[in-house]
């Protein structure tokens, strides 16, 4: 049977890197999920209360990780037989190579790799579009699932989850981790919080 969840993401952060790595290896090796990609900005989630959200500044693509959430959610809607390799290219550009999001350049060139018609994805960000998806579907995490952060899965509950260590290839493991994940999201809803206190790294 299918297995269907949502995940949340923001290419700035590298624990939704980790997490993110592991369901694109799976579902490119055949796993049998139906996953639904959710952005959440992290520049919004630390915008003060009371202030100005980040889709309603003078220029938020200006905003840290905001184009390339527009630019993923835009090829994820118009081409999505490419998201996942533009997905995990713009992860990649972030925390492989350290490069700036903010940068036009920097979001063409992953988009070309993946085959993608970067003028195209551009003048679709530029109209506005995926930044109002960006809005409704980062403020329907919140309200909804009361989501705060990134890597969130949304199955039964909206749980935050951290993973330490990349798949580094390893389709089958990937599989495994992310079921084991879910098992206890939806087969132990008494387990609340669990937070390894001595980490290893």
């Amino acid at each position: 049977m299918t297995r269907r969840f949502g995940l949340t993401f923001d290419y700035l952060c590298p624990f939704a890197r980790i997490v993110h790595e592991h369901v694109v290896l799976a579902l490119r090796s055949g796993a049998d999920w139906d996953v639904s990609f959710v952005p959440y900005s992290l520049a919004q989630g630390h915008v003060e209360e009371g202030g100005t959200a980040v889709w309603d500044r003078t220029d938020p693509l200006s905003a840290s990780g905001v184009r390339a959430l527009a630019s993923g959610l835009a090829v994820r809607d118009h081409d999505p037989e490419r998201f996942l390799d533009v997905h995990a290219g713009l992860f990649a550009a972030r925390h492989d190579e350290g490069a700036d999001l903010r940068d036009p350049a920097v979001i063409d060139r992953v988009l070309v790799a993946a085959g993608v018609d970067a003028e195209a994805i551009a003048a679709h960000v530029a109209s506005g579009g995926p930044l109002a998806r960006l809005a409704e579907e980062h403020t329907r995490a919140v309200e909804e699932r009361s989501v705060w952060g990134v890597p969130t899965f949304l199955a039964s509950r909206a749980v935050f989850v951290r993973l330490l260590e990349r798949p580094e290839g390893d389709a089958a493991l990937a599989v495994s981790r992310i079921e084991r994940v879910l098992d206890l999201i939806d087969g132990m809803p008494e387990l609340h919080e669990f937070k390894q206190a001595d980490l290893p790294y």
